[in-house]
C-alpha cells in the first residue's frame, strides 16, 4: 500500500520536503522570455511550442518558456546523484515556494503552436500580407536600359 503524500506542515523538525518529492522541479526547466507584441514575436513561440515538449505560460504579467525534460542526473528514485556538486540554481532553490503540494494554475498557457497563433489572431491587427512575385509588375528593360 502506498504511504500517503506528507504535507507541508507535518514535515518533522529538521526533515526536508525533498526527502518526500519525485523532484519535480528536476523534470523542467522555466526561463522567462520576452512579451510578444509583433507578428513576429508569436511567430517565435509557435516555433517553440512545435518541438513539443514545451509550453509558454503567462503568470502575474511575465511570459515563460517551460522545457519539460528531466535532469540527467535525477536517478529512478528521484533523488540527486550531484547533490554535493550541484549547480549554483540548484544549491539556492528552497522549498519554501516550490510546487511539491501545487498543481500549476497559470493566467494564461499555450500548448500548442495553433493555441499561440490563435491568440496572436484575437489581439493583433491583421497580417498584411507581402505581396508574391506573381503580383508584382513585370518590368522588361529596352536594350540601352530604359524602362518599357
Amino acid at each position: 500500500m502506498k504511504k500517503p503524500k506528507v504535507r507541508r506542515e507535518d514535515l518533522a523538525p529538521g526533515d526536508c520536503l525533498c526527502n518526500h518529492c519525485s523532484g519535480k522541479c528536476c523534470r523542467y526547466f522555466s526561463l522567462p522570455i520576452e512579451t510578444p507584441t509583433t507578428w513576429d514575436d508569436f511567430d517565435s513561440i509557435r516555433w517553440y511550442l512545435a518541438h513539443g515538449r514545451t509550453l509558454v505560460y503567462v503568470e502575474k504579467g511575465t511570459w515563460y518558456l517551460v522545457v519539460m525534460t528531466r535532469c540527467q542526473y535525477l536517478t529512478k528514485d528521484d533523488r540527486c546523484q550531484i547533490y554535493l556538486s550541484r549547480p549554483k540554481i540548484c544549491r539556492e532553490y528552497t522549498t519554501d515556494n516550490c510546487e511539491y503540494d501545487e498543481d500549476w494554475i497559470f493566467e494564461q498557457v499555450f500548448e500548442t503552436p495553433e493555441q499561440i497563433w490563435e491568440y496572436a489572431e484575437a489581439l493583433l491587427p491583421p497580417r498584411r500580407r507581402k505581396k508574391s512575385r506573381a503580383t508584382l509588375p513585370v518590368i522588361s528593360l529596352s536594350a540601352n536600359g530604359q524602362v518599357r
